[in-house]
């Protein structure tokens, strides 16, 4: 919490998914797989994909748009746009910068944050230090992705896994009695070469090979993802929670990231948290990375999961690596 006393809460969140629905069935028909062994893997039923008319900016847009109409706020009255994502519309300019004309935030400064599958909470802990020193009032933080145009459809071990989505969260200045109550960011970039995309960038740049070898599309060394992911994720829960002197006991509701439910119900179970706290909903959207925590929040206001007063956390793993955790008082506060 700043000297100051400002703080920095979440007023309202808003979501985008594709219309196009990919089943377990529908890749049982592409991959030698079935809808049983998905499930038991990975908890995945369903994923939503992109039409080829849309893009990261068009999820993040109307993400952002439905954000600013719940909280009342006008556009123009945003201060910062940020988006959260490894997949944005091109190398530049930023998914941010374009997302912004969508909108119409004429008065925002905005860029991207790469962070991989943990870019919203580093997204919301970015704003919130923005909000907390003044250099803003009003942020829009949006974690949106577009997994499926990187994910090469021959591959079973990662097929199943991506989905297309957005979520945004408008950001405001609060009393220091409610929103972002601390926070816990790591990276290690020696862990990088587990989970790539490898060509497009200045080190491989496209070429007729790159593409014949799939090198545009997600690679991922699953296993060890896995092991490091639920170390990670669970390490920085209970680190967040220790720095407020609480338990697992002390939070009202968990939103993991929505990887794979077998690694957040390793990561409830080492931070010592029932599953009836821990918010679930990857069978519906499957991994959507930076989108998949907002999303998971947005549906909890939604049937009523996440209240005024609760003590919520947040976790999440992802490329880089990079993992975090956030811990929030949901409320309005008095500003």
């Amino acid at each position: 919490m700043a000297a100051n006393g400002r703080n920095a809460r979440i007023v309202s969140l808003g979501m985008s998914v594709p219309e196009k629905i990919m089943t377990n069935a529908d890749f049982e028909k592409l991959v030698d797989t079935t809808d049983e062994w998905i499930v038991q893997m990975t908890g995945m039923k369903e994923r939503h994909y992109l039409s080829d008319e849309e893009a990261t900016s068009d999820l993040a847009s109307r993400a952002a748009a439905e954000a600013l109409e719940r909280a009342g706020v006008d556009a123009a009255d945003v201060d910062m746009v940020l988006v959260a994502t490894a997949t944005p519309d091109m190398l530049f300019p930023s998914t941010a910068c374009l997302t912004q004309h969508k909108i119409g935030a004429k008065n925002a400064f905005a860029f991207d944050i790469g962070a991989g599958c943990s870019g919203f909470v580093y997204g919301t802990v970015v704003a919130s230090q923005f909000i907390r020193a003044g250099g803003a009032e009003t942020a829009l933080v949006i974690g949106a992705e577009s997994l499926t145009r990187f994910t090469d459809m021959t591959d079973r071990s990662t097929c199943v896994l991506f989905g297309d989505a957005a979520g945004a969260a408008v950001m405001q200045v609060c009393d220091p009695e409610v929103g972002l109550v601390d926070h816990y960011i790591q990276s290690d970039g020696k862990l990088s070469s587990l989970l790539t995309c490898p060509a497009g960038g200045s080190r491989t740049p496209a070429s007729h090979e790159t593409v014949d070898a799939r090198d545009h599309t997600i690679h991922m060394i699953g296993n060890k993802v896995y092991v490091n992911a639920v170390r990670a994720m669970s390490d920085s829960v209970m680190k967040v929670l220790e720095q407020q002197g609480l338990s697992g006991d002390d939070l009202d509701i968990l939103f993991p990231h929505q990887a794979n439910i077998r690694i957040i119900t390793s990561v409830a179970e080492r931070a010592g948290m029932p599953m009836d706290k821990v918010y679930v909903n990857i069978h519906k959207y499957g991994n959507t990375s930076a989108a998949s925590i907002p999303l998971a929040m947005y549906e909890a206001v939604e049937d009523g999961s996440l209240e005024d007063g609760m003590l919520a956390g947040t976790v999440a793993f992802g490329a880089g690596f990079t993992w975090g955790s956030t811990l929030w008082r949901w409320g309005a506060g008095d500003r």
